[in-house]
């Protein structure tokens, strides 16, 4: 009893931990949810007028030949990317700062995938991180061009490229980066985004990548692990002379837990064989023996 009370008391802890993380993180989106919102349309005018006045600052750049990253387009560009080939955009922007709706985008025959993702501090989910990669594969696969962009195309639409590239490219992470920062110089994620969040959403999706499958094997599972596995060969040197008419069946299932000792016992009480001479097919249930 002292155990268990001493078991809630961790247990109450731990959720108390849990529950006082989860309202922090709760409140940190919250805070850099409404600074987002609030810097959406100066930061985007800021974006326009260097597009407009430096030759180099380009709205989205090619990073491999079905692959372009870039800032998120006005309506005005849904047909110019139609004729670069574009045919698949996924948008990691919140609503509302997404500029075009998705109805335009089929109007033109043009897929979207909307992946919608906070600003800032914050990456997309690893689910996210696959449906999108694989988005941008099958499209390669149709000779077809997919757009990945964000509000500017440096944080949230460059981690989706560099998980493609790493899958696709058998590029390493920081590899992945170099490559993407020769593209589009641009890209350049806040310390705080490349340690704590979108270097993790990178690398994880890396490290799942090259964790191998395990493969099934035959060996029967046993959850209490003290499993007995008898086979014809064991049961070799048990006949006397009225089994000569005499077939065993083994049938395996999964065994409960019980004690070695009851299970021994129990299996060659089974054994035993009567006088008759007629024959006769018996089923030895190894994992269904009851205790005697």
């Amino acid at each position: 009893m002292k155990i268990e009370q001493l078991d809630d008391v961790d247990s109450s802890r731990d959720e108390g931990n849990y529950e006082s993380q989860i309202v922090r993180v709760d409140a940190k989106r919250a805070l850099v949810g409404a600074g987002a919102r609030i810097l959406f349309y100066p930061t985007l005018l800021y974006n326009v007028l260097r597009n407009k006045i430096e030759a180099e600052f380009r709205w989205w750049d090619e990073v491999d030949e079905f692959l372009l990253l870039g800032a998120v387009p006005f309506p005005k560009d849904v047909p110019r990317l139609k004729k670069l080939g574009v045919g698949g955009v996924i948008t990691l922007n919140e609503p509302y700062e997404t500029l075009v709706p998705s109805s335009l985008y089929h109007a033109h025959g043009i897929d979207h995938l909307v992946i919608p993702t906070r600003d800032y501090l914050f990456a997309p989910s690893f689910v996210d991180i696959s449906r999108a990669v694989q988005f941008i594969h099958q499209n390669a696969c149709c000779s077809k061009t997919t757009y990945v962009h964000c509000k500017a195309g440096r944080g949230r639409s460059t981690t989706i490229v560099l998980c493609y590239l790493v899958e696709h490219k058998n590029m390493t992470p920081v590899a992945a980066l170099d490559y993407v920062r020769s593209r589009r110089p641009r890209v350049l994620l806040a310390p705080s985004q490349w340690k704590d969040f979108n270097k993790q959403a990178v690398q994880k999706y890396s490290k799942c990548l090259s964790t191998p499958v395990p493969t099934p094997t035959s060996t029967p599972y046993s959850p209490s692990g003290d499993t007995v596995v008898v086979t014809k060969a064991d049961l070799e040197g048990y006949h006397n002379t009225c089994d000569n008419g005499m077939e065993v069946g083994i049938v395996t299932k999964v065994p409960k837990a019980k004690p070695m000792i009851a299970k021994l016992s129990c299996l060659f009480a089974s054994l035993k064989v009567s006088g008759s001479s007629i024959p006769v097919t018996r089923r030895l249930q190894v994992s269904e023996a009851r205790a005697c």
